[in-house]
């Protein structure tokens, strides 16, 4: 089994609005068009895990109705403003505008600009760059009290790609890995803060430029875009639904938030490290900040069970492992599933009879102990009422050996 890396992230990044921002974990067009099975017309796409957006912005290019749900702010906003039709006087006040600040940021110094309170934040950038970043954003929200929103946000997109850009983050996306003797990017020769503000400077001018072209081709159907807890989907949505193609976090520790932090803190989506872990604690699979120390006193519901051989025996197994970390890892497991119930009991009672899911899930190990994910999945559709599950191998991860992608399929 292949990588295939034509079904991950990788595929979209020339691929129009696709590629604005890279989300490390997301899924492609590739893999959606692989199970996308909706004509053009009157029938609903529900993704209850949206991530950036890929299912709904797909089916608005295919003329195809969708409803995304996100719990996390700043991937609505960012799915909101990716999945947008913008006129072609939008795009041209994007460009006046972006040429605005940069011209405002060389000849109108702003003292003391704001920096987002980033934990090490000279991590991210040297004190140069942080400076030069700061006064130019400073000069986009300027604009926002006289200037359309629509141009705003494609400014906002713009310094987001141009900051992870500059930025010391491994392969320029947010990663918490890190150059730590000099920044991913350095300069053939040193550069002095006129020279170096200038790049940057024409950095934002072309990545504005080319979110403004990519986003010139209408969408014919507009994409619902809700902020809300996929666990109680019946709350957050009206009408039914004919498909579901979504790919869950994985259970595997990796924090969205953690990962997206450097864009929710510039952006105004965060402000403390408290808030941080307080909406991981909400999402399902997280586990960062004072989600882990919240996992330690977490016991499961009496009335949740999860219905899959061995599943009790394999949390078991996990902490039991002689590490200090085994019973925050057990009930993190435990805890994933449980969710996953509930999110998969309030989905069903929103599909149409005869409706298609479709997850896109990785299985995961801790310690020497293999969480088959995708096996649970198709035991826990079946114990929500979905039947004719199935498992369909996708590709091989780019991680431990034994790590793999699969789709799990089931029909109401």
């Amino acid at each position: 089994m292949k990588q295939k890396t034509e079904l991950t992230f990788k595929y979209n990044q020339e691929r129009g609005r696709h590629g604005w921002l890279r989300l490390t974990p997301a899924y492609s067009v590739k893999a959606v068009l692989k199970f996308l099975n909706i004509t053009p017309g009157h029938a609903q796409v529900l993704d209850p895990f949206s991530g950036t957006g890929t299912t709904g912005l797909l089916c608005s290019e295919l003329g195809i109705y969708s409803t995304l749900i996100e719990i996390n702010p700043f991937l609505v906003w960012f799915a909101k403003t990716k999945t947008r039709n913008y006129s072609p006087k939008d795009l041209s006040s994007t460009d006046m505008l972006a040429r605005i600040v940069t011209k405002r940021t060389k000849t109108i110094p702003i003292e003391n600009p704001w920096i987002p309170p980033i934990h090490n934040v000279e991590r991210w950038w040297t004190f140069q760059r942080l400076k030069i970043l700061a006064q130019l954003f400073s000069h986009i929200c300027d604009l926002e009290q006289t200037h359309p929103p629509k141009s705003i946000d494609l400014l906002k997109v713009g310094f987001c790609r141009t900051m992870i850009k500059w930025s010391n983050a491994a392969f320029t996306h947010q990663s918490m890995s890190f150059k730590d003797k000099e920044p991913i990017q350095p300069p053939l020769f040193e550069l002095d803060e006129i020279d170096e503000r200038d790049q940057i400077l024409n950095s934002f001018i072309n990545e504005v430029a080319k979110i403004t072209q990519t986003a010139q081709s209408p969408l014919p159907i507009e994409t619902q875009v809700i902020q809300g807890d996929a666990r109680h989907i019946d709350k957050l949505v009206d009408g039914t639904f004919t498909q579901v193609v979504t790919s869950p976090p994985y259970p595997n520790r990796m924090s969205y938030i953690r990962e997206l932090r450097p864009y929710m803190y510039w952006l105004g989506f965060l402000e403390t490290p408290r808030q941080a872990g307080e909406l991981d604690w909400q999402a399902i699979g997280g586990t960062w900040g004072i989600a882990t120390s919240r996992l330690n006193e977490w016991t499961p519901p009496r009335d949740n069970s999860i219905e899959h051989q061995g599943f009790y025996e394999m949390v078991k197994a996990i902490a039991k492992t002689p590490n200090s970390h085994s019973k925050t890892l057990a009930n993190y497991i435990h805890k994933y599933f449980v969710d996953s119930v509930q999110h998969l009991s309030s989905l069903r009672s929103v599909l149409e009879p005869g409706a298609e899911i479709v997850y896109i899930v990785g299985n995961s190990k801790f310690y020497d102990v293999l969480v088959p994910v995708e096996q649970i999945y198709a035991s826990i559709m079946r114990q929500c009422g979905f039947h004719d599950t199935r498992i369909e191998l996708l590709r091989k991860r780019n991680s431990k050996q034994e790590l793999y992608e699969y789709a799990v399929i089931g029909y109401v």
